[in-house]
C-alpha cells in the first residue's frame, strides 16, 4: 500500500471540501433557500441591500457603537495588513 504525505492528504481533505462547497452552493441556489417570496433580483437577491426598504426594517439606532468610525477603519486597514504579511510569509515558506 502506498503511504500517503501530509502534503498529499491536505490536498485531498482540500479538493474534497472544494467540491462540497460548490455542491452546497449549487444546492441552494437550485432550491432557491434563503430567497424571501415575492422579491426576484436575480443574483443579487441573496443580499439585503436590494430588498426594498430594508433600512425599516431593521431602525438605524439599533446598534449604536461607542467607538469613532476611523477607528473602526483603521482596524480593518491594520487586519488587512497583517492577513497580507502572513500570506507573504507563508508563500516563502
Amino acid at each position: 500500500m502506498m503511504k500517503l504525505s501530509k502534503k498529499h492528504i491536505f490536498n485531498i481533505i482540500t479538493v474534497i471540501m472544494a467540491v462540497i462547497i460548490v455542491l452546497g452552493a449549487v444546492y441552494v441556489m437550485v432550491n432557491h433557500l434563503g430567497l424571501i417570496e415575492g422579491y426576484d433580483f436575480g443574483g443579487g437577491a441573496y443580499y439585503y441591500v436590494d430588498i426594498p426598504d430594508f433600512d425599516k426594517v431593521l431602525p438605524a439606532d439599533a446598534y449604536q457603537a461607542r467607538t469613532p468610525v476611523w477607528v473602526h477603519v483603521a482596524l480593518f486597514i491594520a487586519w488587512g495588513w497583517l492577513m497580507w504579511r502572513l500570506w507573504l510569509w507563508i508563500d516563502r515558506r
